[in-house]
């Protein structure tokens, strides 16, 4: 398979390229589109098929499941159970933008992007042809334009080179980030900031191109995993599985050969490439936590098209 690439410099253009990715998405299929950050391999979120191609594409298992883009951070109630106050006050304060906050899935919602573990990472892009394709399509699970192991594509050549034989088609956005000099390096793009917003206190799992200062601002509380880890006692390190309602996230150290390890590369030595592969790590579950899911395990899972009407309520909403 041979990525037909489409251009978006006029509006004919334009629309041409918006009405191919809904159509391939839609049927299952695969697309490279431009983000605010760098481009993705996107596919439909309710698809299993397209996202097992999406995993195909890069290389990956489902052990690591993609994070998903919305086009507005009001689906998000139909989307996340049990948000928490912080992560409510990230997203006001930080969508349209470069954050992606890993919160509770709703239960009901019939879709399988993976070993989530309950979770999903969400995250509004700041970019108006991006919005534009998932106001067309709903929500797009989305990862970087790249097979595992590389740098992500920051122009549509990079992600034809990588992913050309492999996606049914790529829309060229021009350059991305938008307004980075043609002459920075790609692999000094930096990802979007993720947030695990699971816990007690939201944790920063992979730092990117949002401050800490200003996150700090809205959020207070919230920690990096190596603030998190200093804060835990070797006795605790020792046995991680003791922990009692209420006491917080606890950042769990990556072992040899886990599916950590090959997020990050390791607790203490992974490599700056490695680290930016993240699209999904979560830190340990609080206890209060497991026993939510646990009492939710019995929820009957929607059916596509009722999980569809909840984020667009009326007909037309779907295509506006």
């Amino acid at each position: 398979m041979n990525a037909t690439v489409y251009t978006a410099e006029t509006a004919e253009d334009r629309e041409t390229a918006l009405a191919a990715v809904e159509k391939a998405v839609l049927d299952g299929r695969t697309a490279v589109i431009p983000t605010d950050t760098v481009y993705g391999i996107a596919a439909d979120a309710f698809s299993r098929g397209g996202v097992q191609q999406l995993l195909n594409a890069k290389g990956r298992s489902r052990r690591m499941p993609p994070p998903v883009l919305i086009a507005d951070a009001s689906v998000l109630p139909g989307l996340a159970d049990d948000l928490s106050a912080d992560a409510e006050a990230l997203a006001e304060a930080f969508w349209p933008g470069a954050l992606t906050l890993i919160v509770y899935s709703q239960p009901s919602l019939n879709w399988d992007l993976g070993e989530t573990h309950g979770t999903v990472a969400l995250r509004v892009p700041n970019d108006d042809l991006t919005r534009e394709i998932l106001r067309r399509t709903g929500p797009l699970a989305v990862s970087s334009a790249n097979r595992t192991g590389q740098n992500a594509a920051t122009t549509a050549q990079e992600a034809a080179e990588q992913l050309g034989d492999r996606v049914e088609l790529i829309v060229d956005g021009g350059i991305r980030p938008l307004g980075r000099a043609a002459e920075t390096p790609s692999a000094e793009a930096a990802p979007s900031t993720i947030i695990d917003a699971t816990g007690e206190r939201p944790v920063v799992v992979r730092a990117g191109a949002l401050d800490l200062d200003e996150l700090r601002k809205v959020a207070p509380r919230l920690v990096t995993r190596e603030e998190l880890e200093r804060e835990e006692p070797a006795s605790d390190e020792a046995s991680p599985s003791v922990r009692g309602p209420g006491e917080g996230p606890k950042a769990s150290e990556a072992q040899p050969g886990s599916v950590e390890e090959s997020l990050v590369g390791g607790p203490r030595t992974g490599a700056p490439d490695q680290a930016r592969s993240v699209d999904q790590l979560r830190t340990r579950e609080t206890a209060e936590g497991q026993k939510r899911r646990a009492r939710k395990a019995q929820t009957r899972p929607l059916g596509v098209e009722e999980a569809r009407s909840l984020l667009f309520p009326s007909p037309g909403d779907e295509r506006s």
